[in-house]
């Protein structure tokens, strides 16, 4: 009796290298995505993993060898097809709808999505309609349609973004350190997502630094590591244990930040308040609540990035004279939206160097006292390799490394660090995480957003937790 023939795979690398920004992202891959296939990619910070993802997807082209598709049942190896029905769910899929100046709802963004395209250009037919309908259910987006997405909280952005990449019912999914910016809860409602999309008999491809995070679903693991694909391996020890930080209390006294009957309004929408709150010296704050409670607005509002409504007041007593500029020197930020901006042709150390200044990619020379510390901290936190290098070329993991870097190199009196932990590897956590006890001793005061216990190091002193922008509870740690 003769076996039906093997349908061909989705997609094939054969021997293929990528190079961009004259580096090699990837080198001499050969890959097989089976129809139906879970795979799981891991690695450290620039092994190549969202390089993958985008070379599966069509987004960047081989320089040699063969990438060739299976998508619809044929065989081609023009990415025409990959690039209308993949896209690659993570943090540069929101950056290209959050950096343009133009209104787009979460049902645009999911309708372009519907005809493969970025922008939605055309009048929708019954079609379209009736796959938002079921997309928007099996997602959660509902709620979110008419909202602009640049108002969207970054898991709530994470969600639809997920939607866009499952209008256009695609064979294969892909996703890039999908569960960063997601609460527990949501992390476990589109893990629920995800298991029915693979049971449908869609191919899922994710990338992750959290391995203990994913869906349960029939991995198969890949470790990509200095741009190659190497099996992964059981090693049969337990991981090894993390290095206990905990912070001291900071020097000073008196009040740092006061909030008083504060409003923050996003596209005539209110993101936050009223909300009174008062953070005084010695104090270091965990944020906590579900997507968008209004956590990264009140980081924003405290760095100085978004501004009260009339009638709402924000102090900074910290500062001798409240001025933007001051505000910049006297505070280290890091999140979603700090990283989006760092897209530009700047390099790793420029980015380091602008923490003085308060600038953004540029900075006035520095002193030979400040080049030192540089050097320094970029040692102490292996960035070295990344000093020269552009951020376009950078991956998730290494541009944010550079970020946190700029948030304590000028010793801020305030660091906010809005899920900052965000697509690290455990390595590149722990190094980042030991330098904290030592700033706090010398006048670092701390607040954590953080949806992991485990980003949220021991020794913060108070709790504030957000419901719809408002404040639900209060209380020390």
């Amino acid at each position: 009796m003769l076996l039906p023939p093997r349908p061909p795979p989705l997609i094939e690398l054969r021997d293929v290298t990528v190079r961009a920004g004259g580096q090699t992202l990837l080198g001499g891959v050969w890959l097989r995505l089976r129809p139906g296939e879970a795979l799981r990619l891991l690695g450290p910070n620039g092994g190549g993993k969202t390089s993958l993802l985008r070379l599966l997807a069509g987004e960047l082209a081989p320089v040699s060898g063969e990438r060739i598709y299976g998508l619809g049942g044929g065989v081609q190896r023009s990415a025409v097809r990959a690039r209308r029905t993949l896209s690659v769910v993570g943090p540069d899929a929101e950056a290209f709808y959050l950096t343009r100046d133009w209104l787009q709802t979460a049902r645009d963004v999911l309708l372009a999505g519907y005809e493969g395209d970025t922008l939605r250009r055309w009048e929708p037919g019954p079609e379209a309609l009736a796959r938002l309908e079921t997309v928007a259910a099996l997602t959660g987006v509902g709620a979110l349609l008419a909202r602009d997405f640049r108002t969207l909280s970054h898991g709530q952005r994470r969600r639809v973004i997920l939607a866009r990449a499952l209008m256009p019912a695609p064979e294969a999914l892909l996703l890039d350190e999908f569960t960063d910016g997601l609460s527990a809860g949501a992390r476990a409602e589109l893990g629920g997502v995800l298991a029915r999309v693979h049971a449908s008999g869609t191919a899922v491809v994710l990338a992750t630094h959290r391995p203990e995070e994913v869906p349960g679903l029939p991995w198969r693991t890949l470790r990509v590591v200095g741009g190659q694909l190497e099996q992964e391996r059981p090693t049969g020890r337990a991981p090894a244990p993390r290095p206990q930080v905990v912070l001291p209390r900071p020097p000073g006294s008196g009040d740092l930040i006061r909030l008083r009957e504060v409003e923050v309004y996003r596209n005539g929408r209110r993101a936050l308040g009223p909300l009174s709150w008062t953070w005084e010296a010695g104090q270091h704050w965990l944020v906590t609540g579900e997507n968008g409670s209004g956590k990264s607005t009140l980081t924003r509002l405290i760095a100085g990035e978004l501004h009260p409504a009339l009638g709402g007041h924000i102090e900074r007593p910290l500062l001798a004279r409240d001025r933007l500029t001051e505000r910049r020197r006297s505070a280290g930020l890091v999140g979603a939206e700090v990283g989006i901006r760092q897209r530009r042709d700047w390099t790793g150390r420029e980015l380091l160097a602008s923490a003085w200044s308060g600038a953004e990619g540029f900075a006035p020379e520095l002193t030979p006292e400040q080049a030192a510390a540089l050097e320094v901290l970029a040692t102490r936190l292996d960035l070295t390799g990344l000093l020269d290098r552009r951020a376009p070329t950078l991956s998730q993991g290494q541009l944010r490394r550079l970020l946190l870097a700029r948030a304590v190199l000028h010793a801020p009196r305030l660091l906010l660090l809005d899920e900052g932990l965000d697509f690290l590897d455990p390595a590149a956590r722990t190094r980042f995480l030991a330098l904290l006890p030592e700033l706090a001793r010398a006048g670092t005061h701390l607040l954590v957003v953080a949806h992991r216990a485990e980003d949220a190091p021991p020794g913060l002193t108070h709790r504030l937790e957000l419901r719809g922008g408002q404040i639900s509870r209060v209380e020390p740690l």
